[in-house]
């Protein structure tokens, strides 16, 4: 009986001592997402799959959007989890592109009712946030710099919905306090890039396939920015990319205009920020931050912090982080 009874102990100690396990989800307009964040491995997994799009296309509609993410998120728990979950304590989720009033897409109902389902079944917290936070907190872990919430930083969104750049600050309710200081005006940088990669027959998502094609090219650019305060323009960007492909310019050579040119507007919004704020670090997420001509410029330029490639583009990392940090596992 002594013996069953020390086991018994045991087994609970054992059980006391495992790390929790953390869920995240997110369902954009681009990629169905799940992560999975095991604090005793301090592995963080993730499985994502782009949502399809007819060839020639620039994307989906937000009832196709649904039915895709409905489709394809069964799967993809599938294949994050061979296995259950033994120790889930929370689970993270985007409701919304951002937190802002009236900040709303149908899409993120997909992740949101998941996470709901799998927490009412399993006790799991469930902690909401914004696609855009989960952007960041993925851009922050991958760089190694979740120190940062602690203290304001400039965050860069960039990709086919927004071309933002945020003050954050800390924030007791919403992990961050995020302010606009810039944002384009009309086209959005990821939009730009599509559309150009659209005009020659490039695949969307076109960013990939552009950045290989401007390696193909030794062209150097010279231009100028189009600036309005700390916001900028982007639609002369295609206007100009559409004169040079009838004027006959190689692909390659439009390729390289194209990303320099997102690259001069995203480094002079950085500049007009930091005017603004002082010296404070800077980091950059969202799927056109992932191009490595673009990046290896402003790395340079303001010793500013990336996401890796896989944590750049749309993904759910940034959200099970999310769950951990509000769920006390940090």
């Amino acid at each position: 009986m002594v013996f069953w009874a020390i086991m018994s102990v045991r087994t609970v100690m054992q059980k006391q001592l495992k790390m929790p396990e953390y869920l995240g989800l997110d369902t954009s307009n681009y990629t169905t997402s799940c992560a999975v964040w095991n604090m005793s491995s301090g592995e963080l997994r993730q499985q994502k799959q782009l949502l399809p799009v007819k060839a020639g296309e620039a994307g989906l509609r937000q009832s196709d959007a649904v039915f895709h993410h409905t489709k394809q998120l069964p799967e993809l728990m599938e294949r994050l989890l061979p296995e259950s979950l033994t120790q889930l304590s929370a689970i993270g989720v985007s409701v919304r592109p951002r937190n802002a009033e009236g900040s709303y897409m149908p899409c993120f109902l997909c992740g949101q009712t998941l996470a709901r389902s799998i927490g009412a079944v399993t006790g799991a917290r469930v902690y909401e946030t914004s696609h855009q936070i989960g952007h960041i907190l993925a851009a922050l872990y991958s760089a190694g710099q979740l120190a940062l919430l602690d203290r304001p930083f400039l965050a860069f969104h960039v990709s086919g919905g927004t071309t933002d750049c945020l003050l954050c600050e800390p924030d007791s309710r919403q992990l961050l306090k995020i302010t606009q200081l810039g944002t384009s005006l009309d086209l959005k940088a990821g939009q730009a890039v599509d559309r150009v990669g659209l005009m020659m027959g490039l695949q969307f998502p076109c960013g990939k396939a552009l950045e290989e094609l401007a390696m193909q090219s030794s062209r150097r650019w010279k231009l100028r920015p189009v600036l309005k305060g700390g916001d900028c323009c982007l639609s002369g960007l295609q206007n100009q990319c559409e004169k040079l492909l009838r004027e006959g310019t190689p692909h390659p050579d439009v390729a390289r205009y194209c990303l320099k040119a997102v690259e001069e507007t995203v480094s002079a919004m950085t500049a007009a920020a930091l005017e603004k704020t002082g010296r404070i670090p800077v980091v950059y997420a969202g799927g056109v931050m992932s191009n490595k001509l673009i990046r290896s410029v402003l790395e340079e330029r303001f010793g500013a912090y990336f996401a890796e490639p896989a944590f750049s583009c749309d993904n759910a990392a940034g959200t099970a982080v999310y769950a951990a940090i509000r769920d006390g596992g940090m």
